[in-house]
């Protein structure tokens, strides 16, 4: 599965539009209180361990992403979009969100 942010890829042709797919990952307020409890390494106002979770939510979302544009019968995802929201009541967690246009491409 090819994965882009471009609407198009150089040297491809897209054959067919197959839908509008996405991918979404919520970090629940419990992990933040764990990380707080483990933050002994912020340098320079960065959380390694903040930046680790954030990590996994991500390719947790774009795996998700991947799999919807795979059961539509694509090979590709163009035009990526990749967001962050906090939701839930007084912002208790974190939501990663990716969407793309589903593609098949030669």
């Amino acid at each position: 599965m090819i994965l882009s942010t471009t609407p198009t890829l150089e040297g491809k042709q897209i054959l067919e539009y197959r839908g509008i797919v996405v991918g979404e990952a919520i970090l629940g307020a419990n992990i933040f209180k764990d990380l707080f409890a483990g933050i002994r390494d912020i340098i320079g106002g960065r959380s390694a361990a903040y930046e680790k979770e954030l990590g996994k939510a991500r390719e947790i979302a774009m795996q998700e992403l991947s799999q919807r544009a795979a059961a539509l019968g694509a090979n590709a995802v163009v035009g990526i979009d990749l967001d962050y929201e906090v939701v839930g009541p007084n912002g208790g967690m974190l939501m990663v969100s990716i969407s793309g246009t589903a593609v098949v491409i030669r």
